[in-house]
C-alpha cells in the first residue's frame, strides 16, 4: 500500500489524490496511519459492493412466505 505523510498531502493533495486512483493511500502522522484516502472511483466501487451485500443480506432474511401479490398491489397504488 502506498504511504504519504501529512506534510507530503499538505503540499501537494493533487499528486497524493492521483496516486490513491486505483488503490487506498495510508496519510501517516508521526509515523502512525491515521487516515486512508481513496479515489471516486474506488470509494464508488466499494459503495455498489457494501449496497448490494446489504441488499442480498435483506433477501435472505425476508421471509416471502407472508409475501401479497406484486401485481395487486401495483394496481392498488395505480402503478
Amino acid at each position: 500500500m502506498t504511504t504519504t505523510t501529512i506534510s507530503q498531502l499538505k503540499v501537494n493533495p493533487s499528486a497524493v489524490i492521483a496516486q490513491a486512483t486505483d488503490y487506498p493511500v495510508a496519510v501517516e502522522n508521526r509515523n502512525r496511519v491515521t487516515a486512508y484516502l481513496i479515489g471516486k472511483q474506488l470509494f464508488e466501487k466499494l459503495t455498489a459492493y457494501l449496497e448490494d451485500r446489504l441488499d442480498s443480506a435483506a433477501v435472505a432474511k425476508a421471509d416471502f412466505s407472508k409475501a401479497k401479490d406484486f401485481e395487486k398491489i401495483a394496481r392498488d397504488l395505480g402503478i
